[in-house]
């Protein structure tokens, strides 16, 4: 029969053992804890969460609250992408908190604004795009500086366009075409370099000759105002003018073409009477001559105020006309 030993532990190991647990419970609970908090995250509404599995690419996350392994082996970079960014060139608006926004110092900011138009001449351009982040996967891990990258993009491709054009169609009439060429031509480079970037808008904001020359080319704008100003003048005197002119012709040609249409159709009547009478006259003329006879002595007399009868055998008249003569 097997004899039964007792091992007598101390009562300071005892306590020992009790401590190590107490200990053990702690870090287990707060490894619980920590789990729990580093396992869970809230992507914003106008943001999206990229999600890292021991620093590569693992997925994209919307807005809302979502869930990633703990204990740092997922990292999540929460991406704006829903929210408008700017960047500005040849000036500096003051507040900006991008540091691609907005040029350093005075120097770059007239460096960038300062191009060559078509016609060799110079001009002072400044403008700003605005832009979202489209992709956040391309936008972070395609390019080192993407946003770097765009002004650089930006910067070449105005200076192109505007390299394209003649000073006063970059100052004056050519503005919100060059945006637009300007646009679709960064696009189309931001995509071909991956940036995950979407361009909304190219805005040409102050185009100006350079200080050095800009008192004249003042006077040439002014002197073209006034030659248009004297082309419109005469224009409107012009279109006053003419048109009266053209109105008192009009008026003439009718007045003429009506006397010419009356007077045909009077010479007409008066031949188709001749003719009338002709045929009547040949059929009587004895008849036809008296009858013309009596007719155009009818005419003549009726328009004579006083009338004398006399007899073929009255020898003089003078009497009668003195007694009648008050009459």
């Amino acid at each position: 029969m097997a004899e039964r030993i007792e091992i007598n532990v101390p009562d300071g190991f005892k306590n020992m053992k009790g401590q190590f647990g107490g200990i053990f419970g702690v870090v287990i609970l707060a490894l619980l804890v920590w789990a729990g908090f580093s396992s869970v995250y809230t992507v914003p509404a106008e943001s999206q969460g990229v999600v890292l599995r021991f620093g590569e690419y693992l997925e994209t996350k919307d807005p809302g609250l979502q869930f990633k392994l703990p204990f740092g082996v997922d990292s999540v970079l929460v991406v704006p992408v829903q929210r408008q960014l700017k960047q500005e060139f040849g000036f500096g608006s003051s507040g900006a908190t991008n540091p691609s926004q907005y040029a350093r110092s005075r120097s770059e900011q007239s460096a960038e604004r300062s191009m060559v138009t078509g016609d060799l001449n110079a001009a002072s351009v400044e403008w700003n795009l605005q832009y979202r982040i489209e992709d956040p996967k391309q936008f972070l891990f395609k390019v080192r500086d993407p946003e770097d990258t765009l002004r650089d993009i930006s910067e070449s491709v105005m200076r192109t366009v505007v390299g394209d054009r003649t000073v006063d169609e970059v100052i004056t009439i050519g503005r919100q075409e060059i945006s637009i060429v300007a646009l679709e031509m960064m696009q189309n480079l931001v995509d071909k370099y991956e940036l995950g970037l979407r361009i909304d808008l190219v805005e040409l904001q102050n185009v100006n000759p350079p200080d050095q020359v800009r008192p004249s080319f003042n006077e040439v704008n002014q002197a073209q105002q006034e030659r248009e100003n004297l082309i419109n003048v005469a224009n409107g005197e012009y279109n006053k003018v003419i048109p009266r002119a053209r109105g008192l012709a009009n008026q003439s040609i009718q007045e003429a073409e009506g006397y010419a249409l009356k007077r045909v159709n009077e010479a007409e009547g008066d031949v188709a009477r001749f003719e009338a009478m002709l045929v009547e006259y040949v059929k009587a003329p004895e008849v036809t001559k008296r009858r013309i006879y009596l007719e155009t002595m009818q005419k003549v007399v009726s328009g004579i105020d006083k009338k004398i009868v006399l007899d073929s055998d009255a020898s003089s008249v003078l009497p009668l006309l003195q007694l009648n003569q008050n009459q």
